[in-house]
């Protein structure tokens, strides 16, 4: 089974392509390629599947699943 998880869109760099950014996922900050979101922007929530921004999604969608995660142990930390 895969798995996707929201994170928010902490900065983004379109200087190159693809395009990418920096997400927050319960704390945890990865590198995320946004190219398939141009209307992404800081603050947004995203869908991230393998590395990849999938989508956009509603900031309390996000947050009820990130705490769900949290919860059953799958994140550490504060979302931020």
């Amino acid at each position: 089974m895969c798995l996707a998880i929201p994170g928010k869109v902490l900065d983004i760099d379109r200087s190159g392509s693809p395009v990418m950014g920096t997400v927050s996922f319960g704390g945890t900050q990865k590198k995320v390629c946004l190219e398939w979101l141009p209307e992404a922007r800081v603050g947004d929530y995203v869908i991230v599947h393998v590395g990849f921004a999938l989508s956009t999604v509603d900031e309390a969608e996000a947050l009820e699943t990130l705490k769900m995660f949290k919860e059953m142990g799958e994140l550490d930390g504060d979302e931020s």
